[in-house]
């Protein structure tokens, strides 16, 4: 297929699109009823284990004790016959490595018997597997040759069926260690954060009401799913698109958002059709999602779930990262996680909202109607402020990324300061307290919109801000700056980590008879630096905020060495989290992965003009030249004039590329491997972009139908 062909398919898709044939149908199959169909959900194992095995299953998930082995034989033979009933043959564990994928290997139930076969899954195979680990990432923790990597159950996320068109699979999802029992993944590192946050959060609730026993506290999260969709006869032709999600090349169209008509508009009916078979497969598998809408930019969307305990908040989203690629498929399409696919529209994010909280003293970050009063709230809240104003720099490396560089700090993203948004209302009683107990809270009344037929709003006490990175949101902060295609689970152990180093530190102050005023005071005068609410985007702000001496940590290469200061090797050692070689090959990995990003990114540039642009242009020269004397004959001027400007255009881009591949050959080479982000960040992201610049006059000037590869405007605007 031509290229000029491919591009009409994209077309012809969108212009002809019908519903399926075999449509969706809620109304014979309620959502209600599908809900968690395919979950080993609490209340499977309340209706097939033994009493006994049950409530000790419970236990585990409810108070953190340790699994008995005896109960492992008895669940995993209830698991094998509820998934064989589900049309499961094989059964795996599912782990997250830290490239931050998703990871799985499939083992049969079947086990040869004679000329038969059996069934057989036993708790031993249930609690433990042996994936070859030697070709994930491990930063330094082991060489090569140690391929040896165990997966274990995670008891407290449930397991699934995966469907397919030719059968289903039962998921367990696990953790994955060495040998040594270093954490090689993404999971490992959530549940000790978690721990953390639990045992310096009851110290803390225990101080305050000794007479109240705290249940467990739980850190929970609400990630919010923004991505692009794309028709993928025009992903095909992109090459950028198919290896980066990112366009690296192309000239902007005449519409893109600028009359502000996408947000919230009417969803297109490919893409709706697409959005009700992602939200039925993921209620199949438990997991709640509750909005959907169109996002700010052309062909952007987003899906946000409700809250759910942190760690199965990260699992559901990793597994719905993977449901809306493999639906996108069926309709014609890629969905584009990337944070920043097309330049001059907004990137995507993954707004991750957080909160921590008990059944005992319920939502930790809950204010009540009066925060002034609310003692309970005032520490969390002071020590989440403590938190971010010690350890900005560690959250601003938790969302580093190659990718998330090229949206923080843009119209549509928080920048790469992190601060903390607090409102009106709790940003006055800050302020009370920095010079005693507070008094008073805003409150936020009603408003009359004018017209008798419509009842009177219930105001809240303050406004929203969307130019912050780190948002109180009425009962819980949101995370702004995490970007679109990261999991999850970086960004919450180092928030769940932070939050327990400062509630230790409250404690402390607590349990050496410091007053809670006095603590509070105090925290509202050392760190109240950190409360920003005005405009996060201007340039008042980056300014007043390196007066603040807030850190201003623009890009990965700036952001990373933060994982590894002193300070935050300490931390995580002090709660369990990491030890300080987990902590370093965390910095390894990431450090690796930015380079290894970017210098794909320049190879595909490279390619893509060598072997595209540049034979394409020299093809309307040829016709430029052809037709020249006929266009002159025919009184139509300024043929050899563009002949010339194409020519030297051409030449333009020829040298930029080329010194585009003298500057890749040239990368250095350094036991840090900071020193090579670095020269990434400083000499190829540069020429790259003066490479993307001449590619796209070209692509001013040249015929359409000779151009090479789809358009901005077929491709943010064919769906």
């Amino acid at each position: 297929m031509s290229r000029t062909a491919a591009r009409q398919a994209a077309v012809k898709a969108a212009a002809t699109y019908r519903s399926p044939a075999k449509p969706l149908n809620f109304k014979s199959e309620p959502a209600t009823e599908l809900f968690g169909c395919n979950v080993f959900s609490d209340a499977v194992m309340r209706a097939r284990l033994p009493k006994t095995v049950y409530r000790q299953i419970r236990k585990v998930i409810e108070e953190g004790v340790k699994l008995d082995p005896a109960c492992a034989d008895v669940v995993a033979s209830a698991m094998k016959d509820w998934a064989i009933e589900k049309g499961a043959t094989h059964y795996s564990h599912v782990f997250y490595p830290l490239t931050g994928a998703t990871a799985e290997k499939h083992d049969s139930f079947i086990v040869p018997e004679g000329s038969s076969c059996l069934t057989e899954f036993s708790g031993k195979f249930l609690i433990q597997g042996e994936p070859d680990g030697s070709s994930f990432p491990s930063g330094g923790l082991r060489v090569t040759f140690e391929a040896r990597g165990y997966t274990i159950w995670d008891v407290t996320s449930p397991a699934y069926i995966l469907e397919n068109p030719n059968g289903t699979t039962l998921c367990i999802p696990t953790c994955f260690v060495s040998w040594k029992g270093e954490a090689l993944d993404k999971k490992t590192p959530v549940l000790r954060s978690m721990n953390a946050v639990d045992a310096q959060a009851r110290r803390v609730l225990k101080l305050l009401d000794p007479s109240k026993i705290p249940s467990r506290v739980s850190a929970n999260a609400g990630p919010e799913q923004e991505f692009f969709l794309v028709d993928s006869n025009l992903i095909a032709e992109r090459p950028d698109l198919m290896f980066c999600e990112r366009a690296l090349l192309g000239k902007f169209s005449a519409k893109g958002q600028q009359f502000e008509d996408h947000y919230f508009g009417a969803i297109p009916e490919r893409v709706l059709a697409y959005m009700l078979e992602v939200e039925r497969e993921l209620y199949k598998l438990g997991i709640p999602m509750k909005t959907r809408h169109n996002e700010v930019a052309p062909a952007q969307f987003e899906f946000a779930p409700i809250f759910e305990t942190a760690n199965i908040a990260t699992d559901h989203q990793q597994m719905t990262m993977v449901v809306m690629k493999r639906v996108a498929n069926k309709y014609g399409m890629t969905a584009l996680f990337h944070e920043k696919p097309f330049a001059g529209v907004n990137g995507s994010g993954k707004h991750v909202n957080w909160s921590i909280g008990n059944s005992t003293h319920g939502n930790l970050m809950d204010p009540g109607d009066s925060p002034h009063t609310n003692e309970q709230f005032l520490v969390f809240c002071a020590a989440i402020v403590r938190a971010v104003h010690i350890h900005g720099g560690l959250m601003r490396a938790a969302i580093a990324s190659a990718a998330n560089d090229h949206r923080l700090g843009a119209n549509e993203a928080p920048p790469a300061i992190i601060s903390v948004y607090l409102g009106d209302q709790l940003f006055d009683v800050f302020n009370q307290l920095k010079s005693g107990a507070a008094k008073s809270s805003k409150v936020g009344g009603t408003m009359e919109v004018g017209v008798p037929q419509i009842p009177a709003l219930q105001k809240d006490p303050g406004d929203r801000n969307r130019t912050s990175p780190f948002a109180f949101c009425g009962n819980r902060f949101e995370f702004r700056a995490v970007g679109s295609g990261q999991t999850i689970a970086g960004p919450l152990v180092v928030l769940n980590t932070i939050m327990a180093d400062s509630l230790s530190w409250v404690a402390d102050q607590l349990e050496a008879g410091k007053k809670v005023a006095d603590v509070l005071t105090e925290v509202a005068n050392k760190h109240s630096a950190v409360i920003f609410n005005g405009n996060g985007y201007s340039k008042e702000w980056h300014e007043e905020a390196v007066r603040r001496g807030l850190k201003k940590l623009d890009t990965t290469p700036d952001a990373l060495p933060e994982i590894i200061t002193p300070a935050a090797i300490a931390m995580f050692a002090k709660f369990g989290v990491l030890n300080e070689t987990e902590t370093r090959s965390r910095y390894n990995i990431y450090c690796e992965q930015y380079n290894l990003r970017v210098k794909l990114e320049a190879k595909v540039v490279g390619e893509m003009v060598s072997t595209r642009v540049i034979p394409a242009v020299i093809r309307y020269q040829t016709e430029l030249a052809q037709n020249a004397a006929a266009l002159k004959a025919a009184g139509v001027e300024g043929s050899t004039c563009c002949l010339k400007k194409v020519s030297e255009q051409l030449t333009t881009l020829g040298m930029a590329n080329k010194a585009l591949s003298e500057k890749l050959a040239s990368v250095p080479h350094d036991d840090d491997p900071i020193v090579e982000a670095r020269y990434f960040k400083d000499v190829v992201l540069p020429q790259m972009l003066e490479v993307r610049k001449a590619s796209d006059a070209l692509e001013a000037v040249v015929a359409d139908d000779l151009w090479p590869l789809p358009t901005y405007a077929e491709m943010l605007f064919i769906r």
